[in-house]
This record gives structure tokens, C-alpha cells and sequence, in this order.
């Protein structure tokens, strides 16, 4: 930079290179000086050379440090004017391109314009190195001009300094490619303001554009390398919908554009970009109030394509085709309202369904795959629509669709074993299903099915296993949702049931599951019961098959219960037994599932006895787990995780005077859960289990485990004081939740929280504590917002209500989901109990509140603002306009005078000369959330101010 005015220049530092390497590497990086362009050359050697993997580390650590250092703007600079090696360019390039990103801010205003043309200076002599560092410097360049309210007319400012010349034509390229789509960039925080400012500048610029784009054309007509360059910046600046449509519609460059798509003989890379251009064209035109003229253009173009399709389909080029169906797919969903509203005319041409249909029967899946978010979209407009006769029109071609996605999920001939969920071809099965069920309704289940049972049977003996197995498939995904009284289902269930056992175990795999998705059915036909339990039963024992057998009998159990209780001995032998049936770990909690469900249809005499025998070798497991000696540690999560299934599961009905039936069970799980927290208090997964299984035993028993109350809180607030893991405040929060509404156990809870937030807020207290410890944050706020439902007066008299909205107000521009919306609900429940009336306190409850909104309401609502202002993205300000809205109705005036001083306080420029939000915005914002009359306008007024922000 020109005399140092750009950048922040200090003093150099000399001496032997890899001497100060080996110094700067082994000191503190939050401590660094000023290094020299020698040392930090060093150090970028010593990342890509150094042959020890720690010293590797210790130099990427210190670069890293570097980059955050106010010294990198210079550092940088130099290097890239040195131009050492690719190395060094391409470090130097990145840094200058995150300062830029993330640190613009550390640069005055007059250093604006010589940072700007140093890096014009450094593209132009660069042009020719390495294209990742064009590529660095260009975004670089670009995220300037977005933060940069100074410089104006910068495509015509690019155009004269580097399209001049043939050489660095690829820079300019390079640089309007990603100059608009930098404009939407997450990482540069400018607001919506400056962001409309900048698309609109841009769109001024669009002819000027379109025009070098045009003339390139002509200049290049066989130059791939810069036409791929052309195809790509097109793409990114017809998002802007700027290039006027029938000068664009006419251009030479959409006639190239579809020429190259015509071509067998263009590159894959060319005919790649091209296909993009068009694709981001049709995205364009779907707002067709403003882009009529270009969706007709381009509709006409993409329609004389289909030839080009079959010639790569029979020439069997895969990415061509690819490309192709994306266009075509990509024209389906810009069209797709004017399909659905005005079948068969104009844009609504049904040939576009013909032609993406034929792109489902490509022979490679993948490209088939490229269509299902068309079909999504198409069902549920279809299904909005709620017309018969136009969801007749379409039935054929989902009919048809069915049809070719079948043919899909074929395995391959000689495939062993069974289907595997988890590989690249089990997950496209996973969403065939999924695209099945969402679109199922056009054609009907029952017809769905009938149609795949028809094809079964229609070629008898002499279909390959692999299609019998995917017709399967297929009617399993649709089995779950037959009418209860379609008869096929009887013809067809014998089939399954005589299959031999000499058949592709694939088949019978299928065969299996699609059992298991017919239970609705099967209860309401009782004879299929017997003879279909004993067909599970008797694939349980086969390992390749125990699972989905588990998974089946699982199903049966949910839907068919009430008659499923006289094999409950048989189902409890299956659970006892299951480790030794090689059932995986997800079907035996589904397994342990089912059977509770039919436990729970058992006499209450005789109920105790059968959970006993379900827990009994979870129970003797544990013990012997307990009892390992002192330096042996075996995992219990397993057991735990089938313990707590149990206690989920189980939901007896218990009569009035009755001891409840699980009570034996828990109180004998106690001690040895006990015992667990004990011995492994350190241990976060296996604490986070434990505390899981309580809480479902707590759950399960209600107000008959209070007798546990006492000793559990005490052990929980014993060991969260040297193990802070907030699966006890989660746990804490349940109980408040159960006993919050007894007057005799709401002292104790009130002790156990304020026991929980002494360390939990010492915990967030620390430097990145808010951000290092979501989870902390999430519970905490949990428990509390669970002791303000359940005992708010209690809980607002104690000495912790205070510190937690303290916390809260910090915690409220916590960037985490989960953690923020946990204490926006605190947030809210401290207003509304004050106006709560299932409860005869509520005047003293009020007075509260208002004494501590007298206090604190001001801090609140700066915080909320704040969160609004930038601090949170966008989608979660819904949260946050929730409890603004719970502030205006409970106390409106207050309120206004919270937010306009808060209003105050907003940093209203990113940089000089950079507004984000102008008084008049400010104001505009107050008006409409004070004015506000719903709770849905409070969102609105939340979601247009945040933009203004991000």
C-alpha cells in the first residue's frame, strides 16, 4: 500500500528465518508482536514442509493468529507483491480476503480507496498466477465493493482497468462473477440497506453486462476456457433478474448458450456451466408478473432440447444427461403453478411432465433422483388445490412414476444379503419411500398397491428375485395406509407367509417389513394373527432377519395389543433372549416398546410380575456391572438404555388406592442407579443415561415415586457441585414438573434449583462460557421456566429470580437454537404467571413481576432488541417477538419507553458511510411493534428490523 496509508505498517524485525520460525511457533500466540515478512514466510514453509505433523500444527495455529492480528493488512500486502511462491500468494491472497470479511471495520475510511486499488494492482499483475489466488483476490475485491459505500460504478471501474486487454478478459470474468453473488454473503454483515443499495447499482450495470457477455461471444465463438468463464458469470448475474428480458431472450449469448447444450462434441465442464446458466434463467422467470417475456423465451429453447437428451441417453453420457434433466427439471418447478392451474396451455404444457418422466426412466438412478422436488412440489399443490378432476389428469403420471421408480430400487442380480440402509444406494431407496408416501394420495394407496401385487402376480414364477424384491419395496412404503377392509391384502398376505425359505433372503427381508406395515390392517382381520406372529417368530431366529422380524412384531404389538396379550409370555421370552438373536440395538427398544404396550393390556395383578420379568436381565446386568472390580469400569449404557425404554414405554392404569404396579420394579433400579451417578460421576454419556432413566421412571410412576424425591435431589445437587452436567438440571426441570404442584415438596425444589444455578451460573460466568455451554443454558432456562409454572411465587420470593434474569438478558443473544429458545421461554413465563388465574395468588404473583420488570424490565428489553439488531439470525427472531409481544400486552406503555431507549443504543453504520438503519427505520420499527395487534405483526416488524442488521 502506497506510503502505509492503507495499512496498519509497523516496524520489521530481522534475523536467520527458520531460527524466528522455530521462536514464533513455540510462544503464545495471544501475545504476538509484529513478526517480519521473512518470519511469517518461514512459518508458511514450515506448514507445508515441516515433516513433524506437531510443528505443522504449531505453524497453522500461529498463521491463524496472525490473520486475527492487526499486523496481517500489511503482511499481506507485501507478500503479494513479493510473490514468492504459489504458497505464500495463496496465503497472503486468503488473508487479505478474510481481514477484509471479517475485520473491514479495523480500517478507516481514508484507507478505503488505497486498499481498493491495491488489490486492482495486485490482480493485475497476478493474472496470470495461480487461479485459486485470482480466484481469492477477485472475492476479496468483491466483498470490498459490497462494504465500500465509496466506490460507485464498479463494473464500469472493472471493465476499463481489465477489459482492455485479451490476457485479463479471465480476471474481469473471474471478478463479475462473484460480485453479485457476494452480495448476499452471510459473512459480511452489512445490512439490507446497503445490500439493496449494491443489487441495485448492479442492476444499473446489467446492460453493460450483458453487452461484454454478448461481445465475448463473438470474440471467442471457440475458446472453451473463456466461455465456461462467460456461462458462469451469466449464471450469476441473471439472479439479479436485471438483464432486460427481450434483449436477453434475443441475445447471442442465450443462443450460444443452448447451442453448446445442443452439442455432442463440447466439453463436459462447458456443457456443465451452460446447463447452470440456464437452470438460474429459469429460476429467474418464475415470477412471471415481472419475467413473462423470459419465461416464454426460454421455454421455447428448452423445449426443442428433449432431442439432445435421447441422443446422450443413447450414446449412454451420463453427465450430459444429468445436465439436461436438470434443466428440464428446473423448468417443471419455475412452470409448476402454471401447470397445475392451466394444464395443458401455454407455459402449462403437460409435455414438461412427458419429458421429466422420461428423465425418471433413465437407466442410472441418480439422474432420476435429480426429479423428486418436482414431484414433491407438484403433489402439494395438487393436494391445495382439493380438485378431483385436476388430480385425475395427473393420476396417470405419478402411475407412471411409480412404475419407473420401482424399476429403480432394483438390486443388483447378484447381490448377498440384505438390503443395506446405509449405503449410497439404501439412502436412495430411503427417499424413493419418502417421495412414495408424500405422493401416494393422487393415485390412492389401495390402487398403489394393487398396481405393484398385479405386476407380482402377472409374472409368476418366472420374475427375477430383484423385481420381486422391489415391487415389494414399493408396496411396503404404501402397506401402512391400505383401507382397513381392501381385500387384496388377503390374497396377498399368504404369499408372504408360504414364501420359501429357499428364496433370496432379500425377499425375505422385505417380506418381513412389509408384514409389519399391514398391522392397522391385520388388527382389524384377528385370523391373519396367529399364523403371522408364528412366521416372525420363526425369521427371529434366522440373525440376518432378527431385526426387521423384532421391527415387525413391534408394529403388531402397537396396533394389535388388545389381542396380543395372550403371547405375552412368548414376547417376554423373545426380549430375555434377544442378545443371543443378534437383534440390533434400535429394534429391541422398538421390541421392548410393543411389549409394554401389550403389558399394559394385562390384569394390574398380574402386570408388576410381567415387568419384572422384562427388567429382571437389565437389572442382573447392572449389578454385575456394579460389582466389577475397582479399576474396571464396564460401560452400563446399554442396560440404562433399555431400562429407561421399559419406564417409557409402560403406562399402566393404575386404580385409585392402588399401589402402582411398577413401584417394585423402581424402587429395587434405585440403589443400582444410585450407585452409577456414584461411580461415574465423570462420565458425561453415562451420566447423561442415568439421569434419562430416572426421568422415565419418574415419569411412569408420577406421585408415586415421591418417596424418591428426597434422596434424588440430594445426590443430584451432590454430585452437580463437582460435575456440572446439565442432564441434572434437565432432570431437575421434570421434577419440578411432576411435584411443582405440591405444596410440601416446593421448598425442596426451590433449594434444589437455587443449589443448580450457584455453579451453572459461576459456569457461564466465564470467558466464553455462554459459548462453550449451550446445554447449560438450555436446561437451566428449562428449570426455571418450569419452577415459574409450577410455583411461581416461590420461586420470584427466592434469591436466584433475580441472577436468572441477569442471565437471561445475556443469555438472550446466546446464536443457539436450542439454548435461546429455552430462555425466551423463561422469558415469557416470567410475564405470564404474573396474569395466570388457574391459581388464587395472582395479585401477589402480579406484584412481583412488576416489582422486578420495575427494576430489570429495561435490560430485558435492550437485550431483546439487541437480538433483533443482528445478534441472532433471522429465523430465530420469531422466538424473540414472542416475548416482546408477552411485554406489550401486559404492560404496553412501559414497554415504548423500553424500546425507544433501547432504540438508542443500536449502532446505526457498519462503517463510515455504511447505514444500516436510518432514524427513520428506527422509528418506523418502534411505531409498528407498540402498534402492533397480533402477535403475528410483533413477527413481522421483528423480521423486517433484523434484515436491516444482518
Amino acid at each position: 500500500m502506497e506510503n502505509g496509508s492503507a495499512i496498519l505498517r509497523t516496524r520489521e524485525n530481522g534475523g536467520d528465518s527458520r531460527q524466528e520460525t522455530r521462536e514464533l511457533v513455540a510462544v503464545d500466540v495471544t501475545t504476538m508482536n509484529r513478526p517480519s515478512v521473512d518470519q511469517v514466510r518461514a512459518v508458511i514453509s514450515a506448514l507445508y514442509n515441516d515433516s513433524n505433523p506437531g510443528g505443522k500444527e504449531k505453524a497453522s495455529e500461529w498463521l491463524q493468529e496472525l490473520q486475527r492480528s492487526v499486523y496481517a493488512w500489511e503482511i499481506a500486502d507485501q507478500l503479494l507483491r513479493l510473490n514468492v511462491n504459489v504458497e505464500t500468494s495463496y496465503f497472503a491472497a486468503q488473508t487479505m480476503r478474510t481481514k477484509v470479511q471479517y475485520y473491514f471495520h479495523e480500517l478507516q475510511q481514508a484507507q478505503y480507496q488505497s486498499l481498493k486499488d491495491s488489490l486492482l494492482d495486485h490482480l493485475f499483475t497476478l493474472h496470470g498466477v495461480s487461479h485459486a489466488i485470482v480466484t481469492q483476490l477477485c472475492l476479496t475485491l468483491a466483498d470490498l465493493a459490497v462494504q465500500m459505500p465509496q466506490w460507485k460504478e464498479v463494473v464500469n471501474d472493472l471493465s476499463q482497468r481489465f477489459g482492455t486487454t485479451v490476457e485479463r478478459l479471465p480476471v474481469l470474468l473471474e471478478i463479475l462473477t462473484v460480485l453479485p453473488e457476494e452480495v448476499g454473503s452471510h459473512h459480511l454483515r452489512v445490512g439490507a440497506n446497503r445490500r439493496d443499495e449494491v443489487i441495485h447499482e448492479l442492476r444499473a450495470s446489467a446492460a453493460t453486462v450483458l453487452n461484454l457477455l454478448t461481445a465475448c461471444v463473438s470474440q471467442f465463438p471457440n475458446d472453451t476456457n473463456v466461455k465456461v468463464r462467460m456461462f458462469r458469470c451469466a449464471g450469476s448475474w441473471v439472479t439479479l433478474s436485471a438483464f432486460p428480458p427481450v434483449e436477453f431472450v434475443q441475445s447471442d449469448l442465450l443462443k450460444s448458450t443452448f447451442s453448446t447444450l445442443h452439442e455432442a462434441n463440447s466439453s463436459d465442464m462447458l456443457h456443465e456451466v451452460a446447463a447452470d446458466f440456464v437452470c438460474n434463467s429459469l429460476y429467474t422467470s418464475e415470477n412471471l408478473d415481472k419475467q413473462q417475456k423470459l419465461a416464454e423465451g426460454l421455454f421455447k429453447y428448452v423445449m426443442i432440447l428433449p432431442p439432445a437428451y435421447e441422443k446422450a441417453v443413447h450414446s449412454e453420457d451420463f453427465d450430459r444427461a444429468l445436465n439436461l434433466c436438470r434443466v428440464f427439471t428446473e423448468m417443471g418447478e419455475s412452470f409448476l403453478p402454471v401447470i397445475v392451474e392451466s394444464p395443458g396451455r401455454d407455459l402449462g404444457d403437460l409435455r414438461t411432465l412427458t419429458i421429466i418422466l422420461a428423465c425418471v426412466k433413465h437407466y442410472q438412478y441418480e439422474v432420476a433422483e435429480v426429479t423428486f422436488n418436482f414431484w414433491y412440489r407438484l403433489s402439494e399443490a395438487l393436494f391445495k388445490s382439493e380438485n378431483e378432476a385436476k388430480t385425475a389428469l395427473f393420476r396417470p403420471y405419478f402411475e407412471s412414476l411409480f412404475e419407473a421408480l420401482c424399476v429403480h430400487c432394483r438390486l443388483e442380480s447378484d447381490a448377498q444379503g440384505i438390503p443395506d440402509d446405509c449405503d449410497e444406494f439404501g439412502e436412495f431407496r430411503i427417499r424413493v419411500a419418502d417421495l412414495i408416501k408424500d405422493c401416494v394420495f393422487i393415485v390412492g394407496s389401495g390402487n398403489c398397491f394393487s398396481q405393484m401385487y398385479n405386476s407380482l402376480i402377472q409374472q409368476g414364477n418366472a420374475i427375477p428375485w430383484e423385481a420381486s424384491e422391489a415391487i415389494l419395496f414399493v408396496m411396503s412404503t404404501v402397506a401402512r395406509n391400505v383401507p382397513l377392509d381392501f381385500e387384496v391384502v388377503g390374497h396377498f398376505l399368504p404369499v408372504v407367509l408360504n414364501l420359501p425359505s429357499s428364496c433370496h433372503v432379500a425377499v425375505r427381508h422385505t417380506s418381513i417389513k412389509l408384514v409389519g406395515e399391514l398391522a392397522e390392517w391385520i388388527d382389524k382381520h384377528p385370523e391373519y394373527l396367529d399364523p403371522i406372529l408364528q412366521y416372525l417368530l420363526s425369521n427371529i431366529q434366522d440373525p440376518k432377519l432378527s431385526s426387521v422380524a423384532a421391527s415387525a412384531i413391534e408394529s403388531l404389538c402397537i396396533s394389535c395389543f388388545t389381542k396380543m396379550t395372550k403371547y405375552f409370555e412368548v414376547l417376554a421370552q423373545v426380549v430375555i433372549a434377544a442378545d443371543s438373536l443378534s437383534i440390533s440395538h434400535d429394534s429391541y427398544i422398538g421390541l421392548l416398546k410393543g411389549v409394554c404396550k401389550v403389558l399394559e393390556g394385562i390384569h394390574s395383578d398380574k402386570l408388576s410380575e410381567g415387568l419384572h420379568s422384562i427388567c429382571g436381565i437389565h437389572v442382573t446386568s447392572l449389578k454385575q456391572i456394579l460389582s466389577a472390580p475397582v479399576n474396571s469400569y464396564p460401560d452400563p449404557t446399554l442396560w440404562l438404555d433399555r431400562l429407561a425404554a421399559t419406564f417409557r414405554y409402560i403406562n399402566p392404569k393404575v386404580d385409585n388406592g392402588k399401589v402402582h404396579p411398577a413401584l417394585t420394579v423402581v424402587e429395587e433400579v434405585w440403589p443400582i442407579l444410585s450407585s452409577i451417578c456414584d461411580k461415574y460421576r465423570a462420565e458425561l454419556k453415562i451420566i447423561e443415561r442415568c439421569c434419562r432413566c430416572i426421568r422415565f421412571a419418574i415419569r411412569c410412576l408420577g406421585k408415586s415415586a415421591i418417596n424418591l424425591l428426597s434422596p434424588l435431589v440430594s445426590q443430584m445437587v451432590s454430585v452437580y457441585g463437582t460435575n456440572p452436567h446439565s442432564c441434572f438440571l434437565y432432570l431437575g426441570s421434570i421434577l419440578v414438573d411432576e411435584y411443582g404442584n405440591d405444596s410440601g415438596c416446593v421448598p425442596g425444589l426451590i433449594g434444589m434449583t437455587m443449589a443448580f444455578c450457584g455453579p451453572a451460573f459461576q459456569l457461564l460466568s466465564r470467558e466464553k462460557g455462554m459459548i462453550e455451554h449451550p446445554d447449560t443454558i438450555d436446561d437451566l432456562f428449562r428449570l426455571c421456566s418450569r419452577c415459574l409454572q409450577k410455583c411461581p411465587v416461590a420461586f420470584l420470593k427466592s434469591e436466584i429470580a433475580v441472577p436468572a434474569v441477569h442471565c437471561a438478558v445475556v443469555a438472550s443473544t446466546v446464536e443457539h437454537r436450542d439454548a435461546n429458545l429455552s430462555v425466551m421461554k423463561f422469558l415469557k413465563s416470567l410475564i405470564s404467571c404474573a396474569t395466570e388465574k388457574l391459581q388464587n395468588d395472582i395479585q401477589e404473583r402480579l406484584s412481583l413481576v412488576q416489582k422486578i420488570l420495575a427494576a430489570h424490565g429495561q435490560n430485558i428489553i435492550t437485550g431483546l432488541i439487541q437480538a433483533c439488531a443482528g445478534a441472532l439470525p433471522s429465523y430465530m427472531v420469531l422466538d424473540v417477538s414472542e416475548v416482546l409481544w408477552e411485554f406489550i400486552t401486559f404492560c404496553r406503555e412501559e414497554t415504548s419507553k423500553w424500546v425507544q431507549v433501547s432504540l438508542q443504543s443500536i449502532q446505526t453504520q457498519s462503517v463510515p458511510g455504511g447505514v444500516i438503519a436510518t432514524h427513520q427505520q428506527l422509528q418506523e420499527f418502534h411505531h409498528a411493534l407498540i402498534g402492533s395487534p397480533t402477535q403475528d405483526a410483533v413477527w413481522k416488524a421483528s423480521k423486517r428490523f433484523s434484515r436491516l442488521f444482518r
